[in-house]
């Protein structure tokens, strides 16, 4: 049979199986984007110290990590269109929150239950895997679709830190913060409206069991991470049990999904050779593009005059530091199909997850101005927009097909989970020798953020060596066609 061309199958396919995906991901982008400039306003506003933003990044991820389980394995089961309702539905309905209280504690809540839409992507991709069966260079396609659906993402994450940037220093806090509350009202309608469901389901019953021992599993660990952040919890002993206890229960959650016909994680995926590597450097990656967004944002709204570092920026000229580097992960999302053709998807991985850890250590000799942050953001953005559209299309094509959304998912469950340790750790770090001259004792510790780049640094590095294990053919057409998980 004459194969065509990918570059012409992948034209002329991509509308067919990207379609609304792309406004569903730019509304995910618009709240990824909108709400990092004013992260010090809305510290400021429930009466909260810089470090403890992380709280509402860690909240959030741990429900993240919660969902994704339970909605991939659904969405594989009864549909990624009806699953992308729901999470949008509960997303929207705490969107709606935020706007209308100053107490931390709702507001931590809120914050939190919008989790839901990191299912997005992981749904998106799975769906589109699902759409593309029957085409030929079915990975090739799913790579470029993933990084067209990033690629919205990152645009919407732009618009929303340029707007979220400008409209905090023109508007009152509440009304800011309806705004985003509004678009997701308006993604709900193109998903209803504007998206096909998969044309394959697999059936079945949930795993009810299985998804008890994985939540028990996760709250008590990222519970206990919770409770080393509190003033002495790192020298508590129930803090570092309550962490302990999170990881000794994913054992009877591995024994019970072996025995299980049809379970919520086929925790074999781990052992294979393609799929372990990209979930760990999931976990890796989650370090940095998770655990630093806030550390980031606080260090650029830092005033040097007062505390010694930082950049001193208003609201916008944060939001433009974050345009250009959300910029630099589009570019780095469209460009990894491409040079993964050129050379090969596990090459293109290794080379990302480099820049990723190059990026960050670079603010250890250069973070003293505007410019020299735009220029390490630049390298950062360039790996990690590459990463974020390749880990989801990777487990696509190296998972079983009856495992599609459940691989995708877990890249960003894994992801997550080391987001949420990166949180935990780095406010720890940031409350450490805080500075207690400036605004009202409200700034991190230089050595917190020294700590934040290093961390992020070496992690990205580690991520490079362990994707050098992959099979080198892995994540292509030729062994993606249902490949036995060993």
């Amino acid at each position: 049979m004459t194969r065509t061309s990918p570059s012409r199958v992948t034209l002329g396919a991509l509308a067919a199986v990207v379609g609304f995906l792309a406004f569903v991901e730019f509304t995910s982008g618009v709240l990824q984007g909108y709400y990092t400039p004013m992260l010090t306003d809305i510290a400021r506003h429930l009466g909260i110290h810089d470090a403890d933003v992380n709280w509402l990044e860690g909240a959030q991820l741990m429900l993240s990590a919660l969902v994704v389980p339970a909605f991939a394995k659904l969405g594989d089961m009864i549909g990624h269109k009806r699953m992308l309702l729901v999470s949008t539905a509960l997303t929207g309905a705490a969107a709606f929150v935020l706007p209308f209280t100053d107490s931390f504690v709702v507001f931590l809540i809120g914050w939190a239950l919008m989790g839901f839409y990191v299912v997005w992507l992981p749904l998106e991709i799975a769906l589109i895997w699902s759409r593309s069966r029957s085409m030929a260079g079915r990975s090739v396609i799913t790579a470029r679709a993933a990084g067209m659906l990033v690629a919205a993402l990152e645009s919407g994450a732009i618009l929303g830190a340029l707007a979220g940037g400008a409209l905090i220093d023109l508007l009152p806090l509440w009304l800011v913060l309806l705004i985003p509350a509004l678009l997701i009202v308006v993604c709900f309608l193109v998903v209803l409206f504007g998206v096909t469901e998969s044309p394959e389901l697999t059936g079945g019953r949930l795993d009810t069991v299985g998804i008890v021992l994985i939540s028990l599993a996760l709250i008590a660990f990222t519970g206990g991470l919770s409770l080393l952040r509190l003033p002495g919890g790192v020298t508590s002993f129930w803090s570092w049990g309550v962490v302990v206890l999170g990881i000794l229960l994913v054992i009877p959650f591995v024994l019970w999904e072996l025995r299980h016909d049809d379970p919520v994680i086929d925790v074999r995926m781990f052992r294979s050779p393609a799929l372990g590597p990209v979930f760990l450097t999931a976990g890796l990656f989650g370090v940095s593009v998770l655990g630093a967004q806030a550390p980031l944002s606080t260090f650029a709204r830092t005033d040097p005059a007062v505390n010694g570092y930082g950049l001193g920026t208003t609201g916008f000229a944060t939001s433009l530091i974050i345009g250009i580097y959300l910029i630099a992960m589009i570019t780095g999302a469209l460009l990894f199909p491409l040079i993964a053709r050129l050379t090969a998807p596990r090459v293109t991985l290794m080379g990302a997850s480099v820049l990723v850890g190059v990026g960050f250590l670079l603010f250890l000799p250069f973070h003293d101005s505007y410019l020299q942050v735009i220029v390490n953001m630049i390298v950062v953005g360039l790996g990690s927009g590459a990463l974020v559209a390749a880990l989801p299309a990777a487990a696509a094509s190296a998972a079983p097909s009856t495992q599609t959304s459940v691989a995708t998912g877990l890249t960003n469950s894994v992801k997550t989970v080391g987001g949420a340790i990166a949180s935990c750790v780095f406010g720890i770090a940031l409350l450490n020798g805080v500075v207690a001259g400036g605004a009202e004792g409200t700034a991190g510790s230089f050595s917190g953020y020294l700590t934040v780049w290093i961390v992020c640094g070496l992690t990205a590095l580690a991520a490079a060596v362990l994707l050098a294990f992959v099979p080198k053919r892995a994540f292509t057409d030729r062994v993606a066609e249902d490949a036995p998980v060993v």
